[in-house]
């Protein structure tokens, strides 16, 4: 492993170093457009449900909102996926789930946002109406049809199996294990 490039107290300067080389190889503007996010990861020719969570993935990366992911953008989300703490993880969830930004979940948004990610990731076992009513059944303590950021967090980390499920379902590392390997077709 690279350990001999690292001086004592530079952190994860070569990992960095890794990242930015395979970023540019990938991307040599230096801007990731939302073609070249789907491109890289393999992901052309969704159903439209499919197109719509990777633009969501996309948007929320896309910290700045250029329509771009650059490097440090990048650079962010991986450590979110990879190394960021579950109450980052859920507000990063809650943020996706959240279609129209009203700081609410309604159940069409968790269904359709649901829906998008069993077209990318297939396997499942449940249905996206099944998974909807569930959570809401769960963790919609006022009973409302909406789900606020305090509702959803407090109630996913209070119920272990809803965690799981939700840890699982929407796993982006195999997404960035992707981005990492440079999944694109070589010519």
């Amino acid at each position: 492993m690279g350990a001999t490039e690292s001086v004592p107290g530079d952190g994860p300067v070569p990992e960095m170093h890794h990242y930015y080389s395979k970023f540019m190889r990938e991307c040599p503007s230096g801007q990731l457009s939302l073609h070249e996010f789907k491109k890289l990861l393999g992901l052309q020719g969704l159903d439209p449900q499919g197109d719509l969570y990777i633009k969501r993935v996309f948007d929320i990366f896309d910290l700045n909102q250029d329509g771009f992911i650059d490097f440090l953008e990048f650079i962010a989300a991986i450590n979110l996926v990879i190394r960021g703490k579950i109450d980052q993880k859920l507000k990063w969830y809650f943020k996706l789930y959240d279609a129209d930004g009203n700081g609410c979940i309604d159940k069409k948004e968790l269904l359709s946002i649901f829906t998008a990610i069993q077209a990318i990731n297939g396997h499942t076992d449940m249905t996206a109406e099944e998974f909807t009513d569930m959570v809401f059944q769960k963790i919609d303590v006022n009973n409302d049809g909406e789900l606020t950021l305090e509702e959803f967090i407090s109630g996913v980390e209070r119920d272990r199996n809803l965690m799981e499920l939700i840890t699982k379902s929407f796993d982006l590392s195999n997404v960035l294990k992707a981005i990492q390997n440079g999944r694109r077709h070589s010519i």
